[in-house]
């Protein structure tokens, strides 16, 4: 007889494990990103804020970005933001972004990037995508998510909107702005290029049939008269000093991060996207630290506004300045490279990695 107690072993299945392989190689061009994006704002938003928590909570890499400068052309730069991102997304990449601004003398935009993605698992870059467009999107969203967490942490939503630079990132922000249900009773424009202003206007006369649009000569007239500024410029130093411009207390989205004089910074609610990003490569607030010797002039970040750590009030200027971490980006880009396969419009290029065998 067999003994009761006895227990039977488990026949336990054996686990498969995909074999590894290299991915195929793609490239997204500039119109197939557009088309992706175009008309999904509040989406982009709502990843864009995802993927600030996912910063915040650990589960990204981004070290500082690298800027190749050259000798002689001291104006230009190129920018290597490399990142890597986990939750659903899992995937490492490198944005390369060109400044260049003497193109817009002539005609072609200033700023032009790629993003490659790289595969989780092996490494391999996976896809190249236009990025001037993902650029300029994230950095949009990132303005949108901000303008609406610090008025509501304030307790009070501007109403009048100045734009100081009118290129292509100040369109964007103004798209998304539009888009996430923000409206202004008067929008105020100025540019140091004449021409630039003008066109500006043209373009938001369009989007504003009824709103009042006025073109200001001087940079003073446009932030007095607005409650919420939003500098999009290409300065490569503070040219924005008198504090006293600022004495009705207004919320500056700061995208440019160079263009507010240290003593604005001292004397307002700082928030950043990131603060140890954001100290570096002369910005203002890196100015303001090297001026001060300190950092208590940052209130916070924007991930310590929305978790209830920052407190705001309305009794001083409240400047973002965000650096742009490359993890956006590179969150955007997997999602518009998702988005292109699932419509089975993926550009594949066959063969583009020839040597795979070790040993040939």
């Amino acid at each position: 007889m067999s003994d009761p107690t006895t227990v039977p072993p488990i026949t336990v299945p054996p686990i498969t494990v995909p074999p590894i392989t290299v991915p195929p190689f793609a490239v997204i061009g500039g119109a197939q990103v557009q088309y992706t994006l175009q008309g999904r704002e509040r989406e982009t938003v709502e990843l864009v804020e995802a993927t600030y928590r996912l910063h915040a909570a650990g589960e990204s890499v981004n070290p500082p970005s690298y800027f190749l400068r050259f000798p002689d052309r001291p104006t230009a730069r190129i920018i290597a933001l490399p990142a890597s991102i986990g939750g659903q997304a899992r995937v490492d990449g490198l944005k390369w972004i060109s400044s260049f601004p003497d193109n817009v003398r002539a005609g072609i935009p200033r700023a032009s990037a790629v993003l490659i993605l790289n595969d989780h698992d092996t490494g391999y870059p996976f896809a190249c995508l236009e990025s001037s467009i993902i650029s300029a999107t994230r950095t949009a969203a990132m303005a949108a998510s901000a303008a609406d967490t610090l008025s509501r942490a304030r307790g009070t939503r501007p109403t009048r909107i100045g734009f100081f630079g009118t290129g292509l990132i100040a369109r964007y922000v103004h798209t998304f702005l539009a888009a996430t249900g923000w409206s202004f009773d008067e929008v105020g424009v100025h540019d140091t290029s004449a021409d630039s202003a003008a066109g500006f206007h043209h373009y938001l006369r369009g989007a504003h049939t009824t709103t009042r649009i006025t073109v200001h000569d001087n940079p003073e007239k446009l932030i007095r008269s607005s409650d919420l500024v939003v500098f999009a410029t290409v300065a490569s130093r503070p040219h924005i000093t008198e504090p006293a411009w600022f004495g009705h207390n207004p919320l500056v989205l700061h995208v440019s991060l160079r263009d507010l004089a240290p003593e604005i910074l001292l004397a307002s609610f700082n928030i950043v996207d990131d603060i140890e990003h954001c100290l570096k490569a002369d910005t203002s607030p890196h100015l303001a630290e090297q001026l001060t010797g300190h950092r208590d002039f940052l209130t916070g970040t924007l991930h310590d506004v929305t978790a209830g750590r920052a407190a705001l009030a309305d009794d001083r200027p409240l400047v973002f300045s965000p650096f742009g971490l490359g993890v956006l980006d590179l969150a955007i880009g997997k999602h518009v490279y998702d988005e292109v396969i699932r419509t089975g419009q993926l550009h594949v290029i066959d063969d583009f990695f020839h040597e795979l065998h070790r040993f040939g």
